[in-house]
């Protein structure tokens, strides 16, 4: 039987977690053992992936977007004028470049750099939740070795029972797919999902209008989906583990060219701008893949590393220890050696003041001779 969520909402999945106001708790909110590790564990994960990151791709994802617009106006004979000075100066590196006039080659590279760098962010955040789990499976062998034989006993239990506990929840429907999208259809927009219309759902979820998905588009509609394997209430959900489930249903169903996965939405963005069109979507609503998919592997069927991956990760970890060890040592000498020299200083110091103070006495005990001495 799926387990029970507690009736408190998280936190929608689709908005910046490093701008949610803080809520009081109430009365039949969770233990606060259990939301003191939830708010390390969120912290961990807006300062770590979502504060830099995150607001580096939005601003990759609006030079984006107007790339898009331009190639669109090109391609289109609107004999809009495109200002490349200013789509230059949105990617200086490419300076260069510099060409007089814009054709839509020129704007197929700038799109494909941009694309570029919105795939070294995602695989960016990959590498950090590899470690981040490498970390944490790190601690976990380390705690356990500062426990006797029964209370170890009782740790791998209680992490037994949590891995049980989490696995334990309602199918994942495969993103993307026709029993997915009808699911948002149904239970975010109201509708039935008899009537599911693809181009009426495009429309829908196409936020600002610009007739794409795109990344943060696309993300919201796994809400419902990642709601039911994680909640920030319950201890063995973890957030982090979360945000990676999110990636990679996005890139699911963007194919990346450094995507992980292949399936259901191999050919969606055909073109690889990282921007789903309305024409994209509607050829892939009527693929195979998308009315019958496969099913979904979720993350705890998936593990991020790989036994050699955690070993070089330890054997990392010693070195970096030793590093610090040596350094340590290095730090002492050298203080020991500045606590000698200080030390001559202050020998020296004294040696001199000894030497001015008895010359200071020779001074005073200096007397003239006795008158008429000189003559006998």
């Amino acid at each position: 039987m799926a387990r029970a969520h507690n009736k408190v909402k998280a936190v929608p999945i689709n908005i910046d977690k490093t701008k949610v106001e803080e809520v009081a708790p109430k009365a039949d909110e969770a233990p606060a053992s259990v939301q003191g590790k939830l708010a390390k564990e969120l912290d961990f994960v807006s300062h770590h992936v979502r504060t830099k990151l995150d607001e580096l791709k939005r601003q990759e994802v609006s030079r984006l977007r107007t790339l898009i617009k331009a190639k669109q106006d090109l391609e289109g004979g609107n004999e809009i004028a495109v200002d490349h000075q200013a789509l230059l100066k949105q990617f200086e590196y490419l300076n260069h470049m510099n060409p007089h006039t814009f054709e839509v080659e020129d704007l197929d590279r700038l799109i494909r750099s941009a694309t570029n760098d919105l795939e070294n962010f995602d695989k960016e955040r990959h590498e950090e939740f590899k470690r981040y789990e490498m970390m944490k499976e790190h601690d976990r062998q380390e705690h356990l070795k500062t426990l006797n034989e029964d209370e170890r006993q009782k740790e791998e239990e209680h992490y037994d029972e949590m891995k049980k506990k989490h696995a334990d929840h309602p199918k994942v429907n495969h993103p993307g797919s026709q029993t997915q999208l009808k699911e948002v259809w149904e239970e975010a927009d109201g509708l039935d999902p008899e009537d599911f219309d693809p181009k009426t759902f495009f429309k829908l979820h196409d936020t600002n209008g610009d007739g794409f998905f795109d990344d943060q588009e696309l993300e919201a509609l796994f809400t419902k989906e990642l709601e039911k394997i994680y909640d920030p209430t319950n201890e063995e959900d973890d957030m982090m583990e979360m945000e990676e489930e999110r990636l990679r249903m996005r890139e699911h169903v963007m194919n990346e060219a450094s995507c992980l996965l292949t399936g259901v939405f191999s050919q969606v963005d055909s073109n690889k701008d990282r921007l789903v069109s309305l024409d994209e979507f509607l050829v892939a609503t009527k693929k195979k893949e998308f009315l019958e998919p496969d099913s979904w592997e979720t993350l705890e069927q998936n593990q991020a590393y790989t036994d050699e991956e955690m070993r070089e990760f330890e054997e990392h970890l010693v070195q970096q220890e030793e590093d610090l060890n040596q350094k340590s040592v290095d730090l002492q000498k050298q203080r020991e050696e500045l606590e000698k020299q200080q030390e001559q200083l202050n020998a020296q110091k004294v040696e001199l003041q000894q030497a001015v103070e008895h010359m200071e006495r020779l001074k005073t005990l200096k007397v003239d001779p006795p008158p008429g001495s000189e003559g006998e």
